[in-house]
């Protein structure tokens, strides 16, 4: 019996000291006794805070629309055109009886 004393004594001390510090923080310290029947479970009254998780939306993908290069503006000043019966190429020839023939442009020589 002694001995249950003295451990209770102890208890009460070491509770007591628990709580004197928990006040000089300025913690309110509680003793009590709780009787629950989920052992080993936080008492009905306790429902742990829910965790959201919200993910970031990825980021916008932008696609860029391929545009062929425009073709040159004038198709005639790829060709020269040559006149047979003058002997000769426009512009320095201006007017040609037989009709023009398109020649692609040949390097001088």
């Amino acid at each position: 019996m002694m001995k249950a004393k003295k451990l209770l004594l102890a208890l009460l001390v070491l509770g007591f000291a628990g709580i004197g510090g928990a006040l000089a923080h300025g913690v309110r310290g509680q003793v009590g006794v709780y009787v629950n029947p989920f052992w080993g479970y936080p008492p009905p009254f306790y429902y742990p805070p829910q965790v959201i998780v919200v993910r970031p939306s990825p980021p916008p993908v932008y696609v860029e629309q391929y545009e062929a290069p425009a073709e040159p503006a004038a198709a005639a000043q790829q060709y020269w055109y040559y006149c047979a019966a003058a002997k000769g190429y426009y512009p320095y020839v201006q007017e040609c009886p037989g009709g023009w023939q398109k020649v692609l442009p040949q390097p001088a020589r």
